[in-house]
């Protein structure tokens, strides 16, 4: 296959979204540097708390070029923030930046890159395009940084997509993007890794929710798995699948949140083995080549960002979903989060576990 960067590329206007980081900085530095037209860009998202504008400016200064900022805010708000808020409220756990990519970064930051005259738009994110040279088709792949990839959060990207975006970075490792920095005396060279969600403080959900929706919080029971009550929760959402810590019981032994019931309010815990689990059904399953899955096949699954990769067979069900079928009992597994399924390095497609 060729790498996307080895690629000739005709139009080289490139709009490179930029979060004030310096995974992004370095993205804008490098396609500068092999002769692209670059201009920065950087979504107002939440009131500041998401990207630094001002560091975007600073970094887009410093190497000369232009830039721009979109106001997705009210976007933001209706399909990102009030969505994070719905699926806690159904005992879910959801993934907010993959529904951010989906819906903002690669929709509507694409379409306003395309519509300004842009022939590419291009992130600091750490994953691969290749093309097929004997089909033609796109292929989504692991950055070869195995601690940075972030080809999970990626999975939703369709062919027509794939064809216009640029990962600079997908080949390069964390510190060799740090050194970049520093030898371009870029402004985000220090700037610390960013936060997990980023329009969650801290990284506490619970206080976020305690704050921005606490009608979400209501009390309830926490039973064990033979039904007895074993204690009182303050709403299912502060919970979530495989938690030990803070379950709010006393026990010799270890208990661990294997089960969240929205419809009766219930928070289950077990012992460790009763988070295990052979299968899984996935919906609103999305496939890279654009095709649909027609019949059984092979792939490694993840279910969660940080999770090890599972052999697994994957095959079409009812309804539009996708059974998964584990080699070995696997924990954890968590509605909400999506299940990514890969073959070797290449991004297959994925899905929302529904359970």
């Amino acid at each position: 296959m060729a790498i996307r960067g080895q690629l000739c590329i005709m139009n080289n206007r490139v709009l490179v979204a930029m979060s004030g980081g310096v995974d992004s900085s370095v993205a804008a530095a490098l396609l500068l540097e092999q002769g692209f037209a670059v201009e920065g860009v950087t979504m107002k998202l939440t009131a500041g708390v998401c990207c630094d504008i001002a560091s975007a400016q600073a970094v887009c200064g410093r190497l000369g070029i232009p830039h721009r900022m979109v106001d997705l805010q009210d976007e933001f708000e209706h399909t990102v923030i009030r969505n994070f808020i719905d699926e806690y409220r159904a005992g879910r756990t959801p993934n907010p930046c993959i529904r951010c990519n989906d819906i903002l970064k690669f929709d509507k930051l694409l379409a306003f890159a395309r519509a300004n005259g842009f022939d590419h738009l291009a992130t600091g994110h750490y994953a691969l395009v290749e093309q097929d040279p004997d089909t033609s088709r796109f292929v989504l792949k692991k950055g070869i940084d195995g601690e940075k990839d972030q080809s999970y959060f990626l999975y939703r990207l369709s062919q027509e997509q794939l064809r216009s975006v640029l990962f600079p970075l997908g080949a390069l490792r964390k510190a060799a993007v740090r050194t970049l920095a520093d030898e371009r005396r870029l402004p985000s060279a220090k700037r610390p890794e960013s936060q997990e969600i980023c329009f969650v403080p801290d990284n506490d959900y619970r206080s976020f929710l305690r704050r921005h929706a606490p009608d979400v919080l209501r009390e309830g029971e926490i039973v064990l798995t033979d039904g007895t009550v074993a204690g009182r929760h303050d709403g299912i959402a502060l919970y979530t699948i495989g938690q030990r810590r803070g379950v709010g019981v006393a026990s010799r032994g270890r208990l661990y949140v294997i089960r969240i019931e929205p419809g009766r309010n219930r928070v289950v815990l077990g012992q460790r083995a009763d988070l295990e689990t052979r299968g899984m059904s996935v919906a609103d399953a999305r496939f890279v080549s654009g095709e649909r899955l027609g019949a059984p096949r092979r792939v490694d699954v993840k279910v969660r960002y940080r999770s090890m990769l599972v052999p697994a067979a994957i095959a079409p069900a009812e309804h539009g979903r996708i059974s998964v079928h584990f080699d070995r009992p696997v924990a954890g597994v968590t509605p909400g989060q999506a299940a990514v399924f890969y073959d070797g390095d290449v991004v297959v497609g994925g899905g929302i576990i529904e359970g």
